[in-house]
């Protein structure tokens, strides 16, 4: 059986979007999915299903929307298709040093007019970026937290994301391969 991630974006930030990952994972077993896992509290859950990836994108954010009254966009990806990910960053060697240094943000779908000129004029001279078909990999030494570079991604390529550090992706990547 086909093998999934889902992430959600905004859960379990700041006091906002509350939900247990043991919660989720019998709220999503409820839901037919199998084999579901969560790795930390961020909404990163694994499983196997036979549904399309449309389909469980659009399943999940309903159940959660009904179960928890929160409505949080959800990306699945096949695990192949984080293992691509993985393995196609540009950045990996900063990784390899400081795996919170380089963030994916996973795009919901392609974007179609980004604006990537905009994005280089404000990154700090130690940040770097690179779009890779709906993957946007950024390497950020000093952290996220009050970087504009990464508060402008979203806005610049026109699309929803999610991002998670090389460490939390690399950590799901094992999880899913595991079930």
């Amino acid at each position: 059986m086909p093998c999934w991630i889902a992430l959600l974006r905004g859960i379990n930030v700041s006091g906002h979007n509350i939900i247990a990952m043991k919660d989720l994972r019998l709220l999503l077993e409820d839901a037919g999915l199998k084999k579901v896992q969560t790795y930390i509290q961020s909404g990163n859950c694994v499983f196997t299903s036979t549904k399309s990836k449309a389909h469980l994108s659009k399943l999940i954010r309903q159940v959660i929307g009904e179960r928890f009254d929160v409505d949080v966009p959800v990306t699945v990806l096949p695990l192949a298709e984080m293992e691509k990910a993985i393995r196609d960053n540009p950045f990996a060697e900063q990784g390899q040093a400081s795996p919170k240094s380089v963030h994916l943000y996973f795009l919901n779908s392609k974007p179609a007019d980004a604006d990537l000129v905009s994005l280089s004029g404000i990154a700090k001279t130690n940040e770097s970026f690179q779009l890779k078909d709906k993957v946007l990999y950024l390497f950020a030494p000093d952290g996220i937290g009050r970087s504009k570079l990464a508060s402008a991604i979203e806005g610049a390529l026109g699309v929803s994301v999610t991002a998670r550090n090389m460490r939390t992706v690399t950590k799901i990547a094992e999880l899913a391969r595991s079930i």
